[in-house]
């Protein structure tokens, strides 16, 4: 899910920005952009990340504010040295002294500003916390849409279920009256060429066996079953309430003590209510049942779009 946060927060002199983007994708991926940040910071930073997402491709942007003097990053004898060399150039050129501004320019004059600092951590910690609050507050707005999008999707693939079930459940008749018919027509095409009487040639016991196996592989009450019991579990994943680990609390509590995120076995729901709708589709000897299983793939392939959007 997509989202925006950001934070402010001031520790120790240092002013701390921090910007966090989401958007979807399959996995968690972090990065990190603006100010370099020292080593421990950084994996502070992505444990409270994947304590507040499961996934998503984030990035957080980090922008730094010291209160420091511009003085201290000035070495002042390697300054005196590059004015003194310029000065005896200059004079031995006949030109005007070095500005200061050239001497600055010499390397060595002015130090480079430290690349990781740990003293950042407090304020850099202290901004992302209300960055992941106001992020998770949008994911959460975008979440509630996206579940009634997938609860109107599982209420349509429920509707063509019992579609299924009722079609499947007059089928062994359908496929008697078929078969019976078929025969019929066999058996009189047999009998006037031997101008018999056509019911000697049919054996009540023989059909209705036929009948029976013909039945019997066009069965599929198993998977009615497991379609009906995956589209319970998906309607539990989407009315849970479990609630996230607050930043601050990342660190120390898991998101979720299940296994996988509800992203993530959403997924493999979709997969599984797949299998079974293929299943059924291969056994059936019915047209209809076929149209409803088409359709039912079309409504699926929609709810697995969407699943990839869910944490």
């Amino acid at each position: 899910m997509t989202g925006f946060g950001r934070g402010v927060a001031e520790r120790g002199g240092v002013r701390a920005t921090v910007d966090i983007r989401a958007v979807n994708h399959r996995f968690l991926d972090l990065k990190l952009r603006g100010e370099p940040v020292a080593p421990a910071t950084e994996d502070a930073i992505g444990a409270r990340v994947r304590g507040a997402i499961e996934r998503g491709s984030v990035v957080i942007a980090i922008h730094l504010a010291r209160e420091s003097d511009a003085r201290s990053r000035i070495d002042e004898a390697a300054a005196r040295a590059a004015h003194a060399q310029l000065s005896a150039l200059a004079k031995q050129l006949g030109t005007a002294p070095p500005e200061l501004g050239l001497v600055l320019a010499q390397p060595g004059v002015v130090a480079a500003a430290e690349a990781t600092r740990d003293s950042d951590a407090p304020a850099i910690l202290a901004a992302l916390d209300p960055a992941l609050v106001e992020l998770a507050r949008m994911r959460a707005a975008e979440g509630g849409t996206l579940a009634r999008e997938l609860a109107a999707r599982v209420a349509e693939l429920a509707t063509l279920r019992e579609n299924i079930a009722r079609l499947a459940a007059g089928l062994p008749e359908q496929l008697g009256r078929r078969l019976h018919e078929r025969l019929g027509r066999l058996v009189r095409d047999e009998a006037d060429q031997r101008n018999a009487d056509a019911a000697g040639f049919l054996d009540p016991a023989r059909l209705a066996q036929e009948v029976a196996l013909l039945a019997d592989r066009a069965d599929v009450t198993e998977e009615l079953v497991r379609l009906a019991s995956h589209l319970d579990q998906v309607r539990a994943l989407l009315a849970g309430d479990e609630p996230p680990a607050s930043p601050g609390e990342a660190i120390d509590r898991p998101r979720s003590t299940k296994s996988g995120g509800v992203g993530r076995r959403l997924d493999f729901l979709a997969q599984e209510l797949g299998r079974e709708l293929n299943t059924i589709g291969s056994k059936s000897a019915s047209a209809e049942i076929t149209a409803s299983v088409v359709e039912a793939k079309a409504v699926l392939e929609k709810l697995r779009e969407q699943v990839q959007n869910v944490e």
